[in-house]
C-alpha cells in the first residue's frame, strides 16, 4: 500500500500544516492589547498636560514711557512659566482684558510683562502736556506718538554743555524717557514757520525744571533722540 502511494517502507509521514487561527472578538487577549494601547494615550496626554504649567499674562510690544496710556494695540501675549503662584498676581492675565483709562507710571521695554505697580489711572496721575518746537532736522523721521525719546537742549546763542545760564546748567537730556503722546504731521503743525510740534508727557518737577531750563536760555535749540 504504502509502495502504490510513493512512499518507501520505513519512511515517515509528514505530519499535515495547520493553520493559526485568528484571535476573535471574544478573545480577552484582544481586549487587553486595546486597555493596554488607550491607557498609554491617556496616560500620556496627562503627562504632556502636567508639563505645561505655563500661563499667559499681557507684555508690551513696543517701548513705551511714563505717561503713555495702555491700549490694547501696544500690548501681546508671553507665555511664562512662574515657580511661586503668587508671582503672577503682579501680572495682568492676558485671558482678561486690561482695564481701560490706565496709564504707565514708569517706562517700559518692548517684551517687558506688564506689571501692576508700572500703571496707574489716567486722572490720579500728575502728567503735564508738554509741546516742542522742534526743527524737522533734529527730530528722527518715524518719531511718532508712543515713541520714547530724549529731549536735548542747547543755546543757539552759545551756550553748550556742561555751561551754565543763571542757576540752571546743562550737563545732559533736559528730559530723558519721555514718552510722545502727540506728533502732528509736519505739514499740519509749523510747516510755514518750518519747524514740528510734538508733545511729551512730563511729571510736574521735570516740566518745571524744563522751563526754567528754557527761560534761561537766550535761542534755545530743541535736539530729539529717539530710544530704540
Amino acid at each position: 500500500m504504502s509502495r502504490d502511494l510513493g512512499i518507501s517502507p520505513g519512511a515517515s509521514v509528514p505530519p499535515q500544516a495547520t493553520r493559526v487561527a485568528r484571535p476573535g472578538w471574544r478573545d480577552p487577549r484582544l481586549w487587553i492589547g486595546i486597555a493596554l494601547v488607550t491607557g498609554s494615550i491617556v496616560l500620556g496626554a496627562r503627562l504632556l498636560a502636567a508639563a505645561d504649567d505655563t500661563v499667559q499674562v499681557w507684555a508690551l510690544a513696543q517701548d513705551r514711557g511714563s505717561g503713555s496710556p495702555v491700549v490694547a494695540d501696544d500690548l501681546r501675549v508671553e507665555r511664562i512659566r512662574f515657580t511661586d503662584d503668587s508671582a503672577l498676581g503682579r501680572y495682568f492675565p492676558a485671558d482678561e482684558p486690561v482695564p481701560t483709562d490706565l496709564i504707565l507710571t514708569r517706562a517700559v521695554g518692548a517684551g517687558e510683562l506688564l506689571a501692576r505697580s508700572a500703571v496707574g489711572e489716567a486722572d490720579a496721575e500728575q502728567v503735564l502736556r508738554v509741546p516742542l518746537e522742534v526743527d524737522p532736522n533734529r527730530v528722527p523721521p518715524d518719531v511718532e506718538t508712543g515713541s520714547v525719546v530724549d529731549v536735548w537742549v542747547s543755546d543757539g546763542a552759545g551756550l553748550t554743555k556742561g555751561s551754565t545760564a543763571g542757576d540752571v546748567k546743562v550737563d545732559g537730556p533736559a528730559l530723558s524717557e519721555v514718552t510722545v503722546v502727540a506728533a502732528p504731521e509736519y505739514d499740519d503743525t509749523f510747516a510755514v514757520t518750518g519747524a514740528r510740534q510734538l508733545v511729551v508727557a512730563v511729571d510736574d518737577p521735570q516740566a518745571v525744571e524744563f522751563e526754567l531750563l528754557l527761560s534761561s536760555l537766550q535761542d534755545p535749540v530743541i535736539r530729539i533722540l529717539q530710544r530704540s
